[in-house]
């Protein structure tokens, strides 16, 4: 009875709280790498809104070609403002955003990888963030499939916020 009482609390803690995830790809490196395992709070936002920087794991824009369900990118654009990228910086309402976790990367605006609603990205006035809606962006500029592709995120994709790195053991701790 106990082991039966153990499986009904972890399936829902994983199906309601938390749940860890695998990195596919070097899209958020450094900060992830390749193999790396993050666990994700998918409660966070309902305890408060999401912040630029956090880390979080998205559904699959429909408008993005891929196998993988779910992808994980950084928060870089909120509802309302205008985000443009110009000279290789991100600017949000004309103010060049600092980004310590590109490790220096320039972030070029126009990288060509899909169908989603970018206009204006690389223009002073940048493009608009619809309410209830987040632009995502890769750590690692230079090979992202990104916001930058597929456009602004809908608030109610995302699965949550990824907190903490589970696994290799070497580099556990808070992200």
């Amino acid at each position: 009875m106990v082991v039966v009482g153990a499986l009904v609390v972890a399936v829902l803690v994983r199906t309601f709280a938390f749940e860890q995830f695998w990195i596919p790809s070097p899209s958020m490196s450094n900060t992830l790498v390749r193999n790396d395992r993050v666990l994700v709070n998918k409660l966070a936002y309902e305890v408060h809104g999401v912040h630029r920087g956090d880390v979080v794991v998205f559904e699959r824009p429909k408008n993005q070609e891929g196998t993988i369900k779910d992808l994980i990118k950084r928060v870089v654009g909120l509802p309302g403002e205008h985000v443009s990228i110009m000279g290789g910086t991100v600017r949000i309402d004309g103010r060049v955003l600092d980004e310590p976790y590109t490790d220096g990367l320039e972030t070029e605006a126009n990288v060509g990888c899909g169908l989603g609603d970018t206009k204006g990205i690389d223009t002073e006035a940048g493009l608009r963030i619809p309410a209830g809606h987040v632009l995502v962006l890769g750590d690692n500029r230079v090979n992202s499939q990104d916001g930058r592709c597929f456009g602004p995120i809908d608030e109610d994709s995302i699965v949550g916020r990824a907190f903490v790195i589970i696994w290799p053991p070497s580099k556990m701790g808070g992200l």
